[in-house]
């Protein structure tokens, strides 16, 4: 029987365990990348690994999240990690060279590569056949140091792509489509793994919309890793335009290589879809909604930022006027892109109309700026569109591609871009403008060592666990349902992110969507546990969403299931992840709850089952820690730092 792709690129960089479903593997990182709303945080961590320098193939730190500088925080965050990088051996993207994965996309990805980032759509590289995980920043740090990445071996789920898309249909629609088939949940321990005829029809551009896109699936929230497409004459192409061709290994499965799953999906079948408000997962048709009104447009983000993508736009825009009652945004991906924009005419036309054109950078997509009017309608090419994400509580958005995008703001309403009439033809061009000159190199290892680290007044200390204790007695502070996301933990915007690197200030604003009084609740009690419902910390893979509620005194956390990312990211910061042995004992306990953890660290280390006692209720609910032995030995320790330097 042979190999998979995905199966192929994890043989080759097992370091330990087997490829059973389930079983927890180590796997050698060659390339990492991080952002600058993780970044300073997993710089903080590597700085306190003391690592002279970096021990992966290539390591790039991005800045491209928090540009907005109505203060000195995110410009003291940018000279920190830029002096990090420097002296570790790190290239540093400086800001308004674009978004880190369309950046990594055309100048850093290598098929057949193993790639680490400290941002849950880190999978985007999957779209010219990368094995590229989202991590929270501390998994980052260690694999700069030369570090085994673990996780538990995913199933593998075959897409086969049969037939070619109609004209106004977009690769936004494929993954849609998937959204629709496989929910938000479908991805649980999981590596999505395209295949079939269809696969030929699609640019890289579009394999890395729909891999990028992925990470809403489950396959980075949930329990698996990544999305992937092989490597093929398609991707030699890309590779060739940007000068790369060097990079290119020709990659696919075997002719008998095996699934767990199969799902088909004829891309001559769809039709322009949108995922309403407000998660991923909730997809209609275009048709099916129909012409609502709407305020705001915002086209961009890692997901529809390519130089595709904004020809397209552009095409649609040129000599129209965008509608009175709509505010257009256009964000580019890269340097690159906007460049050839400007280049070829494209950028003229969207001005013309009446965009407004901001930075390369993430921009509305983390709620940086753009919020949409109070109750406002926003169509969105982008990924997410949870509650309260765009900055805006009581926002609509709704996510669509760049053609829906493009052809409601000239309509002033949800608008099939099927009616516009023949489909203008996009053909990128045989060579990409090449500029790399917003990448700074790290100095050499003999320049280095006399390089000083710059830290600003905003940069504080990273949190620290420590050892579990015999048991815990303490309080529930906080009782929530499902689908809790990163966003509800640890919200983003333009507000809060500026405090990433601070995480006492960044305390006070800790499950402000949910409850506004938690933390000071925190504070007063000194510990307490949280429980929570199914999937709980999906989203981002911010790692502030458990460092914060560490910081609280948050010792434990009690859910029916978590999201894959959060979960490591609660284990490495030393809260320890527990999940009720039968999910209807959620409904059993309550906020305010006096409870007690009995024998817990007997039964972490021995891997036993673990006993609440609820003293207020008077009853006892049995709790599984789901975790390998050396997750285990991490909650033990108090956290990943305090088991890195143990060993």
């Amino acid at each position: 029987m042979g190999y998979n792709l995905a199966q192929k690129i994890i043989q080759s960089h097992l370091v330990s365990g087997e490829m059973i479903p389930g079983t927890e593997i180590g796997l050698r990182i060659d390339q990492t990348l991080t952002q600058d709303a993780t970044g300073t945080m997993a710089y903080l961590q590597l700085e306190a690994m003391n690592i002279d320098r970096v021990k992966t193939e290539l390591s790039v730190a991005y800045i491209d999240h928090n540009t907005l500088q109505n203060g000195f925080e995110n410009a003291d965050d940018h000279r920190f990690i830029q002096t990090v990088a420097q002296k570790r051996g790190i290239r540093f993207s400086r800001p308004g060279n674009g978004i880190c994965h369309q950046v990594h996309l055309e100048r850093f990805g290598v098929p057949g590569k193993t790639l680490l980032g400290s941002d849950s759509h880190t999978p985007t590289g999957g779209g010219i056949g990368m094995l590229a995980m989202g991590a929270g920043g501390l998994d980052v740090a260690v694999a700069m140091g030369g570090g085994t990445y673990y996780i538990p071996m995913p199933k593998i789920v075959n897409v086969e792509l049969t037939g070619k898309l109609s004209p106004w249909v977009a690769a936004k629609d494929i993954i849609l489509e998937l959204l629709r088939i496989m929910t938000v949940k479908g991805g649980v321990g999981k590596i999505v793994e395209y295949t079939g005829e269809g696969v030929k029809t699609l640019s890289v551009p579009e394999r890395a919309t729909i891999t990028n896109m992925g990470a809403e699936l489950g396959a980075t929230t949930l329990g698996a890793t990544t999305s992937i497409f092989p490597s093929d004459e398609t991707t030699l192409a890309f590779l060739k335009a940007q000068d790369r061709a060097d990079a290119y290994t020709e990659l696919k499965a075997d002719e008998d290589a095996s699934y767990d799953e199969y799902i088909k999906i004829d891309l001559s079948t769809l039709v322009p879809l949108a995922a309403m408000p407000h998660m991923p997962d909730k997809v209609k048709t275009v048709e099916e909604i129909g012409p609502i009104a709407i305020d705001q447009v915002c086209i961009g983000s890692c997901t529809n930022s390519s130089l595709f993508d904004m020809m397209k736009v552009a095409a649609i825009l040129k000599g129209k006027t965008v509608a009175e009652n709509v505010s257009l945004t256009i964000s580019p991906g890269s340097k690159q892109v906007l460049t050839m924009l400007s280049e070829n005419g494209a950028l003229a036309d969207m001005i013309a109309a009446g965009a407004r054109i901001l930075e390369s950078a993430c921009g509305p997509c983390i709620g940086m700026g753009q919020s949409p009017n109070s109750k406002g309608i926003s169509l969105r090419t982008f990924n997410r569109n949870f509650e309260g994400r765009s900055g805006t509580a009581d926002a609509g958005v709704y996510l669509v591609s760049p053609e829906v995008a493009a052809a409601s703001a000239v309509a002033g309403c949800l608008t099939d871009p099927r009616t516009l009439g023949e489909f203008p033809e996009i053909v990128l061009p045989d060579h990409f403008l090449i500029n790399d000159n917003m990448i700074l190199l790290p100095d050499a290892p003999d320049k280095a060592k006399d390089r000083e680290v710059i830290y600003g007044p905003n940069i504080k200390s990273v949190p620290l666990g420590h050892a579990l204790e015999k048991e815990i007695s303490t309080k529930v502070l906080l009782k929530v349902g499902d689908n809790i996301t990163t966003d509800h933990i640890m919200p983003a915007g333009a507000k809060i992110l500026p405090y990433r690197s601070n995480v006492p200030y960044l305390s006070q604003f800790c499950f402000g969507v949910c409850d506004k009084a938690f933390p000071e609740r925190c504070k007063k009690e000194g510990s307490g546990i949280i429980v929570g419902g199914a999937n709980y910390g999906q989203g981002s893979s911010r790692e502030h969403a458990a460092l914060v509620p560490l910081y609280l005194g948050i010792r434990a956390v009690v859910a029916k299931s978590f999201a894959r990312m959060h979960k490591a990211n609660l284990t490495n910061s030393g809260i320890l992840p527990l999940t009720f042995a039968d999910e209807n004992d959620y409904d059993k306990i309550d906020e305010g709850d006096s409870i007690t953890l009995c024998g817990v660290r007997d039964a972490i280390l021995n891997g036993g089952d673990i006993v609440l006692k609820d003293a207020t209720k008077g009853i006892e609910i049995p709790l599984k820690a789901d975790l390998s032995d050396r997750a285990r030995h991490i909650i033990l320790a108090g956290g990943l730092l305090n088991y890195t330097a143990s060993k």
